[in-house]
């Protein structure tokens, strides 16, 4: 495969990958702890992921539970989950934060099929616009030394890796929603 296909796979593959992340943060009606990876604490100035000032765990199939490391971080976690996109409102006993998702209603779940609808376009446009950039790169490439035959084969591997990366995106749209849809 030549250089320049790699390069255009690395990209589509991190395209692939943002979206895979982004779909892990949506909850779907049981406790993840992946909701909370985007989530920063004011740890003593320093914005820090809630992973790391604290141990989660998942002691009940719809419940979160933090464990600080230090005491004095429970009112930090508990301000930066309540101003986080979560929509979940923190509970705690002193020593530990507690997360309790409610079960989904009908309504919710196609509210967040239409998002990671929404959020698999995106990675698609991501992947097309990856394929764009490559096809004009290539058209620049004929005014040197290369035939109009290399360039044509060039543009068909891109548009192979490319049909690769959308039907793998749609495969794990289909999969999340089916996932969240379940009751």
């Amino acid at each position: 495969m030549d250089e320049k296909i790699k390069a255009l796979d690395v990209k589509m593959k991190k395209a692939y990958d943002y979206l895979t992340e982004d779909l892990a943060t949506i909850r779907a009606g049981r406790a993840n702890p992946h909701v909370l990876d985007r989530i920063r604490v004011d740890y003593y100035g320093t914005p820090t992921p809630i992973q790391q000032v604290g141990n989660i765990t998942v002691p009940e199939p719809r419940m979160l539970q933090i464990a600080p490391w230090e005491k004095n971080l429970i009112k930090e976690i508990e301000k930066a989950i309540l101003a986080s996109d979560v929509g979940i409102t923190p509970t705690n006993d002193g020593s530990v934060i507690r997360l309790v998702f409610p079960e989904l209603t009908e309504e919710r779940r196609k509210e967040l099929v239409k998002d990671i609808k929404k959020k698999g376009e995106e990675g698609k446009v991501a992947v097309r616009n990856i394929r764009r950039d490559g096809n004009d790169s290539f058209k620049k490439l004929a005014k040197t030394d290369i035939s109009e035959d290399e360039i044509k084969d060039l543009e068909e591997q891109l548009q192979k890796l490319t049909d690769k990366y959308i039907k793998e995106i749609d495969k794990m749209i289909e999969e999340k929603s089916q996932d969240i849809l379940k009751v």
